[in-house]
């Protein structure tokens, strides 16, 4: 599949960045920080936990966007530019992410991070490479695969470590400070991952009927069975024999609640829904926040735990 190439050549940007450095763009480079750029929320927050008043972390999608809709711009080469480190998920999230780093090239102090490293990846649906999902521009997972892997506390464990490790690498003057706050954070997502495991485990139920296949890797670690109306883009367009299948597989298999994600239309949730005479739902996943939920001080735990509640509620 391919990867998303950004809107202007990489030359330009560049060309674009040099001249709005010489104008009155607020810097986002702070002195005797680790500067660190994330590409999305879920690792915007890892990162802000561990490091902490040591670093410095700049989030590159903005609040309430769809990551799939997302492509940088040139302040945001510039932003990466004077960075120590550039964390991104890969597992094909980010599908922009080669042409970026192509032009960040010229700071050769820059760190990149697969946050994501370490995770055994789940394969995407096979059919979408026929049915066209996968083709959708711009966020062509590659070969194939499932990005959605900070859906699962346990991948978020992997990821906040592979985190730790680069804030040690990049700032060793600090490392005690950013072991601690790692050790907090480890064990709050730790007790995330038991509560999963101990309630989900305990449910009737093992079927989720979702809009978006992004509930991969939440599926697979805590024993459930993800049915999803879309690919792993949230933008492909179901066939309509796509819908007739999803809707008799909710009749045949007593379905209550199909859920849907908040950055994203609920229309074709509440369409099935009321052909199937069943229930919506949000099972958020947490891609990033809306401006209400920043606003109300939501994170990434608070979220998955709501999360959860759902899951428990519509699985008995």
């Amino acid at each position: 599949m391919r990867l998303r190439r950004a809107g202007l050549p990489i030359a330009l940007l560049l060309a674009i960045a040099m001249l709005a450095g010489c104008g009155e763009q607020k810097t986002t480079f702070v002195e005797g920080k680790v500067n660190v750029v994330t590409t999305f929320y879920p690792l915007y927050y890892l990162a802000t936990e561990i490091g902490g008043e040591d670093a410095n972390v700049v989030n590159l999608i903005p609040t309430g966007v769809e990551p799939h809709d997302w492509t940088p711009k040139s302040k945001d080469l510039q932003v990466a530019s004077k960075a120590q480190l550039f964390i991104y998920n890969g597992a094909g999230l980010e599908g922009w992410a080669e042409d970026f780093l192509h032009g960040t090239k010229s700071n050769g102090s820059l760190k990149i991070v697969e946050a994501s490293a370490g995770i055994s990846l789940i394969s995407g649906n096979p059919e979408e490479e026929e049915h066209g999902h996968s083709n959708e521009e711009g966020h062509d997972h590659a070969s194939n695969v499932d990005p959605h892997t900070w859906v699962s506390p346990k991948s978020s464990l992997v990821m906040a470590d592979n985190i730790r490790k680069a804030l040690i690498d990049s700032d060793p003057a600090h490392e005690a400070a950013y072991e601690s706050r790692y050790e907090d954070l480890k064990n709050r997502l730790a007790a995330l991952d038991e509560k999963f495991t101990r309630e989900l485990g305990a449910v009737p139920n093992r079927n989720i009927v979702v809009t978006h296949q992004a509930f991969g890797y939440l599926a697979r670690d805590y024993g459930l069975n993800q049915v999803a109306i879309m690919g792993l883009s949230p933008e492909a367009e179901p066939r309509s024999q796509d819908l007739l299948n999803v809707a008799k597989f909710v009749k045949e298999n007593k379905i209550r609640t199909i859920f849907f994600e908040e950055l994203v239309s609920s229309q074709l949730a509440k369409t099935i829904s009321s052909e199937a005479k069943v229930e919506i739902d949000v099972l958020n996943p947490i891609e990033g926040l809306t401006p209400k939920q920043k606003k109300a001080g939501e994170n990434y735990i608070s979220l998955m735990e709501k999360n959860l509640q759902n899951l428990v509620k519509a699985l008995q």
